[in-house]
């Protein structure tokens, strides 16, 4: 297992791992060291089928990087090419490892578009695993359609290109990029940084190789996706299922500060809190993080505000606006850092989530239930956000009374049916899991 050094992607891929292990199949699971050490401890039924493998992060001249970041969420936006850069040199010792232990198979992420070599080189299966929602992926059709047609023309020529639904959605469907959100996109795609190579190259020659592509998703929800993602890679796709966290495993919540969370959400009523979280991936600026507090000091909505502090800020307090605390003192909660999201989100006080969007936290807020209120800012959220609102699961914006008033309703009972699916822990590890499982099983004896 090869993820990219993003916690989004990091987490996916550790779930696969375990879903996998579970199964009785030997995962080397391989990042660098504190990645390996942030992640969630393996289950000890499962610690002889999953070894983490810790390779250090080669490292850079001219300390092009902050000192000891190994992940996005430590890099600045502009200095996460220099990442993606180290992280192309780890394939010196993923080739050593893979020439010592010849797995059957490498599943990696599109960043690792070296393993491409790497597999076929040592005669080793290869799949390409998506942590994206197959409506993102679909988005951008078939493999050459990520990057070039005949090495010259892009197929995506500018971002207006992004910002209508394509040609090859063969269903009603809305998903599409507005303006401002196609400009960051295209450039993030197309750019060839300095690593020596654009994202959409990455993907592009991964999709093109890989024997098939495994995708953190279900036909309950994308049925209409996958049909046509299978039909435009003319490969195997495969849905793995939504990799959903085990609700019945907590966490140790032993911080004195996630201990004051929880006495105060037993204080409040049942299903009346907003939970707000953005995740780690993406910084927001100062107008961002002080226009959420103002929609939240208006809405008069109870909430609970996952916030960590920004690289702006010079400390928790100058992280929101003055007066912000006292204004909404007793109705709303801000806690700084890293909280147990998942036991939150399972607290009977919680109705709703006002977040990114991203797919990771889209399906944990599903297994909840939770009614949705969705504010996209970058990468795959947009898309995430279209998909969500046409399948009457979230409202976009800042409307988040809408858990209140009629069209509450609405959301109410399709997020119930949704949980129905989402947090259906079988139908994801015993049907979708085991038919992943069976095709790698299957697939050995003619990997490449």
């Amino acid at each position: 297992m090869l993820p990219w050094s993003a916690f989004s992607h990091l987490i996916p891929f550790f779930q696969l791992s375990i879903a996998l292990a579970k199964s009785g199949i030997h995962v080397s699971f391989v990042s660098t060291p504190r990645n390996i050490q942030r992640l969630p401890k393996v289950p000890p039924s499962l610690a002889t089928l999953i070894t983490l493998v810790e390779f250090p992060l080669p490292k850079l001249d001219n300390d092009l990087l902050p000192e000891g970041s190994e992940a996005t969420v430590e890099v600045p936006v502009d200095k996460v090419e220099y990442l993606k850069l180290a992280y192309d040199r780890l394939q010196y010792p993923v080739n050593q490892f893979v020439a010592e232990q010849l797995p059957d198979w490498i599943i990696a992420d599109y960043s690792a578009h070296w393993d491409v070599e790497i597999s076929q080189n040592h005669n080793v299966g290869f799949v390409y695993f998506s942590v994206f929602s197959t409506a993102t992926v679909v988005f951008f059709g078939k493999p050459p359609n990520y990057f070039y047609v005949g090495g010259k023309k892009q197929v995506w020529p500018s971002p207006e290109s992004f910002t209508t639904p394509p040609e090859w959605h063969s269903f009603p469907s809305f998903v599409a990029f507005r303006g401002y959100e196609a400009v960051g996109l295209h450039v993030g795609l197309y750019t060839e940084n300095v690593s020596g190579i654009s994202d959409a190259a990455r993907f592009t020659k991964v999709v093109r190789a890989c024997k098939a592509v495994a995708i953190r998703s279900c036909r309950e929800f994308e049925g209409e996706f996958l049909s046509l993602h299978e039909k435009l890679m003319g490969k195997p796709v495969i849905p793995v299922g939504l990799l959903p966290p085990e609700r019945h495993v907590k966490t140790e919540v032993n911080d004195s500060s996630w201990k004051m969370i929880f006495e105060w959400l037993d204080k409040q009523e049942s299903k009346s809190v907003l939970f707000v979280g953005f995740g780690s991936e993406f910084q927001l600026s100062k107008e961002q993080v002080y226009e959420i507090a103002y929609g939240l000091q208006l809405s008069q909505v109870p909430f609970l505000w996952a916030l960590r502090k920004p690289i702006w800020a010079i400390d928790d307090e100058d992280s929101l606006p003055s007066g912000f605390i006292d204004n909404t003192s007793g109705r709303g909660m801000v806690c700084m850092g890293w909280v147990p999201h998942k036991e939150i989100l399972a607290h009977p006080s919680i109705e709703g989530s006002l977040f990114h969007s991203g797919w990771g936290s889209a399906i944990e807020m599903l297994q909840f239930g939770h009614c949705l209120v969705v504010l996209p800012f970058i990468y795959d959220q947009p898309v995430n956000a279209s998909v969500l609102v046409e399948k009457d699961l979230a409202i976009e914006g800042w409307d988040s009374q809408g858990m209140v008033l009629e069209e509450g309703d609405k959301l109410r009972v399709r997020a119930r049916d949704a949980a129905a699916i989402f947090g259906d822990e079988d139908l994801h590890q015993v049907y979708y899991i085991g038919h992943f499982v069976e095709y790698l099983n299957l697939g050995n004896s003619d990997k490449i």
